[in-house]
């Protein structure tokens, strides 16, 4: 089943989220690799491609896992996490209806 995990960045997180971001992409690419991910992506903190200093305001992934803990516990072990870049991690069962 689908899933979506959006994780809530912390109030100046951007150092920390730079900083992790090369562990972050690494399981997503993984996830990627095992045809598991539909989309991945930053949120940014401003309506801009390229918000600069303003950083972001969290992190949207959708992919495939095998239950609802299953999703839980590959988002509480990512690196986002472990560097505290995250406040919160809201992670729900998600059903595509488009594009089919």
């Amino acid at each position: 089943m689908l899933y979506v995990i959006h994780g809530h960045d912390r109030p100046d997180s951007l150092a920390a989220r730079q900083a992790a971001r090369p562990a972050h992409l690494e399981r997503l690419h993984a996830l990627q690799a095992a045809g598991r991910l539909v989309l991945a992506g930053p949120l940014p903190a401003i309506d801009a491609p390229d918000p600069g200093p303003a950083g972001f305001s969290g992190s949207l992934i959708v992919a495939e896992f095998a239950s609802l803990a299953a999703a839980r516990a590959w988002a509480e072990a990512d690196p986002y996490v472990a560097a505290g870049v995250y406040a919160e991690v809201d992670v729900k069962p998600f059903k595509k209806a488009l594009p089919a």
